[in-house]
């Protein structure tokens, strides 16, 4: 397949290349389409209790959503600006599309306690298709902040998400003007020309349009979130990158051996290329555990983010080579083999100490990541506000407003209990007596809601809590609770029930892909145990910066006493799949050393040497398109940033260049070991690179 591949390139590079360019019109035409197809809803789990109670809330009482309009840091009582607050509601009120807009000035509630601030409710009519829906809140909310005053904010509802996906679109053009001319410099550094340097880039921006074109073609089914964006962006920017200079790299020591240039395209595609198969593959089954879960967010993202894999993958194997068979003339050889074992001499010396050294490592690195993972056992999710968002966007603003003029609990959403018929009066009024305030509306057909408002967050302890309370004390009536707190309590049962099904999954998945790479049933389980040591501790960290909020401020953000549901999930699935990726780089190379040489100890200080160096200027430049994403200012994407950057560098560092030669040291020729008929069913299926050069005699037995 590989061999195929790698000739259809070279023999029609140009056709290959006008393909790949229809490609990027495409992705970056119909592609970034789906920034305004985005939408907020992650907590929603389809068959909860909390989705069925909204599905019924719909189907009986189908009422539109809302918005918020704030205005402040003036006297409201003034009559000029009462004057412009009365003309603008009686203009929204005309708006089609809108339901009602309660005058401020009359209604309980609306006007703060200090007389600087006033909100305004617009209720929008159900039954609205989107289109219909934006056109009306952009209307309204235009109308609102033509109101003359020092701090007029509007936000909330649909606008909210619409607002987050404006957000997300700037924040990915920042992240992508920042990374790439970083990027640029640092494989100028890597490779001393600019050939060399733009080729890996022209296989990123490959991978950004073919994060846009699925993330566009996934929306046409399912809903989108926000953070998607962002996450796939990143990831395929990345692992464009990484997966190109391992193929530049390698192709760079092929032309040390033939002036044939096609011909080192094939053998770097025989080798490398397999390399790549196998990294794009393992990362997109570490990704296939989120679809283990019932949630569309978690369901979407999943496969979104395995297609722009999938699509970095192909790119590597396609795009570039007919690209190098075109210009890879050009491209000056690698250095000779004296130089090259020179640059490889201080990754030598760190495999053989480490493997010299094997248990004094282990002793004092794992016991580092540990601590370093200690706050996971701590950590705790929620769903998040507007909180989230930068200080200068305005959602973000008009939280803060109201959090500063009117009492604790206004504004968030309450805790909706759904009376079904049958419910007797007893139980109700139980549950009214929950919090002070409960708010009871009839419902066609003998139904009711009760709204509860919480003390706190929408989506704090004692929301959730009263949640529970509810379907606690509930019994056989016909009572089911939903809004946002129930929606999370639904969200974290999921996770918790699927979380070992998806984690099996993946386990299962990367073992048989690993041991179809080395032939070895040791060395997945190796592999896996160490990439869970780097994984916990990068989420650790994240927990201890933005749930416990220790050094938040250097990074623009603030600790929020929970992490949003969305990253945990994403940092463990993506992060995992990553650190898949350098092992492979490692494997592949440690392989190679030991089928020429036979000698277990002597191919772990060979495959480092000669990988390290590929591995650790891979994992900066990953490094720099995650921290480019970082300069958003949006918590979640921040929460992800962080954890992917650091995962990435433990794993690249303490994991590979220590923990590796020391756990390989300490299993020995056993590493590479497999039952017998395991062995046979490795020859016979196991895909490998062609191995050109080596004479058959010289390949260990076992392997």
């Amino acid at each position: 397949m590989l061999t195929a591949l790698a000739r259809t390139a070279t023999r029609r590079p140009l056709t290959v290349m006008l393909l790949w360019g229809l490609f990027l019109l495409l992705g970056f035409g119909l592609g970034t389409g789906v920034f305004a197809r985005l939408s907020d809803n992650v907590p929603e789990v389809p068959g909860t209790e909390s989705e069925s109670a909204a599905r019924y809330l719909d189907e009986m009482d189908p009422a539109g959503s809302s918005i918020t309009g704030v205005v402040a840091g003036t006297p409201v009582a003034d009559a000029g600006l009462r004057a412009e607050v009365e003309r603008a509601v009686a203009d929204v009120r005309k708006v089609a599309g809108v339901a009602a807009v309660p005058d401020p000035y009359a209604t309980p509630g609306m006007i703060a306690e200090d007389g600087r601030a006033l909100i305004v409710p617009v209720t929008l009519e159900g039954g609205l298709d989107d289109d219909a829906e934006e056109r009306t809140l952009d209307a309204a909310a235009d109308l609102i902040r033509e109101i003359d005053a020092p701090d007029v904010h509007v936000s909330g509802g649909p606008l909210l998400g619409l607002q987050m996906g404006e957000r997300a679109a700037q924040d990915v053009k920042n992240a992508e003007l920042i990374s790439l001319p970083v990027v640029l410099a640092l494989l100028l550094v890597v490779f001393g020309g600019l050939r060399s340097a733009l080729l890996p880039l022209v296989v990123a921006v490959s991978g950004i349009a073919g994060a846009f074109l699925a993330l566009f073609l996934f929306s046409e089914v399912t809903d989108i979130s926000v953070y998607a964006i962002q996450v796939t962006t990143m990831l395929g920017l990345g692992l464009a990158v990484d997966y190109a200079l391992l193929m530049l790299v390698r192709f760079r020591e092929e032309r040390r051996t033939t002036e044939d240039v096609v011909e080192a395209v094939h053998r770097t595609v025989a080798a490398a290329g397999r390399t790549v198969l196998f990294s794009g593959l393992t990362v997109a089954v570490s990704l296939t555990g989120l679809l283990v879960f019932p949630s569309v967010f978690l369901r979407s993202m999943g496969l979104a983010v395995a297609a722009v894999v999938v699509i970095d993958m192909l790119a590597a194997l396609t795009l570039l080579p007919a690209l190098l068979a075109r210009f890879g003339g050009r491209i000056p050889p690698a250095k000779s083999p004296g130089n090259g074992e020179e640059e490889g001499r201080f990754f030598a010396r760190v495999a053989r100490f480490a493997a010299r050294r094997k248990v004094a490592v282990l002793a004092v690195v794992v016991p580092v990541l540990l601590v370093l993972a200690l706050p996971v056992a701590g950590m705790s999710i929620v769903v998040g506000d507007a909180r989230q968002l930068p200080a200068d966007s305005e959602a973000r603003q008009l939280q803060d407003t109201v959090a500063a003029h009117f009492p604790p609990g206004t504004g968030v959403s309450p805790v909706v209990v759904v009376a079904k018929p049958g419910t007797d009066a007893a139980t109700a009024d139980r549950i009214r007596a929950l919090a002070p305030g409960a708010t009871t509306r009839e419902l066609p057909g003998g139904g009711a809601v009760i709204e509860i408002r919480p003390p706190g967050e929408a989506d704090g302890a004692e929301a959730t809590a009263l949640v529970e309370r509810v379907r606690e004390m509930r019994g056989d009536a016909p009572v089911e609770v939903t809004g946002t707190a129930a929606r999370l309590v639904d969200f974290r049962q999921m996770l918790a029930e699927r979380a070992p099904w998806a984690a099996l999954t993946v386990l299962a998945g990367i073992v048989l892909l690993l041991f179809a790479f080395t032939g070895s049933v040791l060395l997945p389980l190796r592999t896996v145990v160490t990439t869970l040591l780097s994984l916990a501790a990068a989420l650790g960290v994240v927990v201890w910066v933005f749930q416990d909020g220790h050094l938040a401020g250097l990074l623009g953000a603030e600790g929020l006493g929970a992490l949003s549901l969305t990253a945990p999930p994403l940092i463990v699935a993506i992060a995992f799949g990553l650190a898949m990726d350098y092992e492979l780089f490692i494997l592949a190379r440690m392989r190679e050393a030991r089928l020429r040489s036979g000698d277990d100890r002597e191919a772990v200080v060979t495959g480092l040497s000669r990988s390290g160096r590929v591995v650790t200027c891979a994992a900066l430049l990953l490094a720099v398109v995650f921290a480019a994403f970082m300069t958003g200012g949006f918590s979640p994407i921040l929460q992800i940033g962080l954890g992917l950057t650091l995962a990435v560098l433990i794993d690249a560092t303490v994991v590979r260049m220590l923990l590796v030669p020391a756990t390989m040291a300490l299993l020995g020729r056993h590493a590479w070991w497999a039952p017998a008929p395991l062995r046979r069913v490795h020859d016979r299926f196991g895909l490998r690179e062609e191995q050109t050069e080596l004479p058959r005699e010289k390949v260990p037995s076992g392997v």
